[in-house]
């Protein structure tokens, strides 16, 4: 079974940025979101030895979910100015790497790896979607995972669908309705306030949908839940259009595009530039046991633990 690894570019770099020590060049340029998002990138495709890599970006452009609820996502952080001018820096050395890499504006890399996870179904493809980013468990399914890196660089957390039931106690089909009740802090939208996880994922699991749930809401025994649900309506059915992976985009793309076998030479260049000699070694190390090579030498250089 061929395997198709898709990454969350930005998810990927703002975990790297945050646990990495704070690198920089001789002349002061900051490299540390550059040096987690390779290295990481790199034990991912020694581990799975993909036959097709995409990374899928977001672009600072406000999205079609910014349209629909103005406040959402505006409690999060801005980016540090020295993870900003490391972001043009990886995708240059992506496209010297010959990796394809998407980003559409007024839509998140959540939405382009819903495109291309949706538009490749060919059941003897293994799509692997690498992220930090629980919202994508809804795209699961019997051929799609979600790779989530944990604590160091040896470890990582790969969920099918069991998986994401044993965690959410809903299907991944459902993660969107689950998150419309449960609310998303990070998102900045509460959905049914009063309503905790657990109820959540009770309700979603009684009445399959948002809308089930509504078009039965009499057969809600308990009174307090009914009158939150009612109450909560026109946020919650909000939430659930926020939390929903948009999939129809009008996006160019080619699986053979996508098209893997390893790193160009002509990537080298890159690395050098910003004086990870390193890493370029590890990169372009040809040895059968390249595994074992980054974790030793991630250890000897700084004892990273980079999630």
């Amino acid at each position: 079974m061929k395997s198709f690894l898709l990454v969350d570019g930005h998810a990927l770099i703002h975990r790297a940025y945050h646990a990495i020590p704070p690198f920089k060049t001789k002349a002061g340029f900051p490299t540390n979101a550059i040096y987690g998002f390779l290295t990481i990138l790199n034990k991912t495709i020694t581990d799975f030895t993909p036959e097709y890599l995409i990374v899928c970006f977001d672009t600072p452009k406000p999205t079609f979910r910014n349209k629909l609820f103005k406040d959402y996502q505006i409690k999060r952080p801005k980016a540090e100015d020295n993870l900003i001018i490391q972001v043009p820096e990886i995708k240059k050395i992506l496209k010297s790497g010959r990796v394809l890499f998407l980003e559409k504006e007024g839509f998140e890399a959540d939405d382009i790896l819903g495109f291309i996870v949706h538009k490749v179904t060919n059941p003897d493809i293994k799509k692997i979607i690498l992220t930090g980013d629980k919202d994508i468990l809804q795209l699961v399914d019997s051929t799609t995972f979600v790779l989530t890196p944990q604590i160091g660089f040896g470890k990582s957390k790969l969920y099918d669908e069991r998986e994401v039931e044993n965690k959410l106690n809903v299907k991944p089909s459902q993660v969107p309705d689950y998150k419309s009740l449960a609310g998303d802090p990070s998102d900045n939208y509460i959905g049914a306030k009063g309503i905790g996880p657990k109820t959540a994922s009770d309700l979603i699991r009684q009445f399959e949908t948002l809308e089930n749930l509504y078009k039965n809401i009499d057969e809600i025994k308990n009174p307090k839940t009914k009158e939150i649900l009612k109450k909560n309506k026109d946020m919650i059915l909000m939430a659930k259009k926020l939390a929903l992976i948009e999939k129809n985009i009008n996006l160019k793309f080619n699986l053979g595009d996508a098209k893997f076998s390893r790193f160009d030479e002509k990537m080298k260049k890159d690395l050098m530039r910003l004086e990870m000699r390193s890493l370029t070694t590890r990169l372009f190390d040809q040895s059968s046991n390249r595994s074992n090579n980054i974790e030793k030498s991630v250890k000897k250089e700084d004892q990273i633990e980079l999630f």
